[in-house]
């Protein structure tokens, strides 16, 4: 096997700490003090309906507004996460205070933020934003959503989530390679995210129930806002450190080495 120089196998175990541990729910859970099944309880009947809406409007929001149009920076830099975070928690306590009425308006605002934070790091890892391989892996972070208290690691483990996604990943990347810009009613852009949206929608559903607790409200919805813009810096963190590393020593190898630290 491929010798690993030891600061990149550091980076490699780092990256691991940040995809694999712990979930949103979990986080959520530490901040709330109680489990947030509570508040699905509290949501209204149609929330599901509600949220698969907004989880699909919301990335084509982003992807066309965020993604595809945004600007190549120097890469190394490092990511103003700070600023993304205090972006996104204003659109959380609009939501905390309104509930789940205003999730349709208030998810496509967070999402883009999320994404232009997402791209920033991934510009901080390295990766080069024109290149359309490293624009799809900026949209395929939101089906990164961490374990859950029911998951079987070996389906929804990282690398089971990207070899799920790989056909579409690739079809996208190629897609936008070729023609310069990818149109959003696109079938390579639709197919991967509806793909995507079905992970996120998990995520996204687990924010609602926290906000729909009553002792939220707008203050606690910002706060919820900030671990789910948290959350998603970690798994871009964690995703981009493994794909600069993919670059250089190959995908195999990054993958059987991360599976047995």
């Amino acid at each position: 096997m491929t010798d690993i120089l030891a600061k990149d196998l550091d980076d490699l175990k780092y990256a691991k700490t940040l995809l694999e541990n712990p979930g949103l729910a979990a986080r959520i859970t530490n901040f709330l003090g109680t489990p947030i099944e509570k508040g699905f309880a509290l949501l209204p009947g149609n929330w599901s309906k509600v949220v698969s809406f907004s989880t699909q409007k919301a990335l084509q929001v982003a992807v066309n507004s965020a993604i595809l149009t945004i600007r190549t920076k120097r890469a190394g830099d490092d990511p103003a996460n700070g600023l993304h975070k205090i972006m996104v928690a204003g659109s959380g306590a609009v939501g905390g205070f309104c509930g789940l009425p205003a999730l349709p308006l208030e998810l496509p605002v967070s999402t883009t933020i999320m994404m232009r934070s997402i791209a920033d790091i991934a510009r901080s890892e390295e990766h080069v934003l024109s290149d359309p391989q490293v624009k799809i892996a900026c949209i395929e972070v939101f089906s990164l959503g961490g374990p859950g208290k029911d998951d079987d690691a070996v389906e929804t483990g990282y690398f089971a989530i990207r070899s799920g996604l790989a056909k579409s990943v690739t079809d996208a990347a190629q897609y936008l390679a070729k023609n310069g810009l990818i149109e959003k009613s696109s079938p390579a852009l639709v197919k991967l995210i509806a793909q995507i949206s079905s992970r996120f929608g998990i995520q996204v559903s687990e924010k609602m129930a926290a906000q729909a607790i009553p002792v939220i409200g707008a203050a606690g919805g910002a706060v919820i806002n900030t671990l789910f813009m948290d959350h998603f810096q970690r798994m871009a963190r964690g995703h981009f450190i493994v794909l600069r590393l993919e670059k250089k020593y190959g995908r195999d190898v990054i993958k059987q080495k991360y599976f047995v630290l």
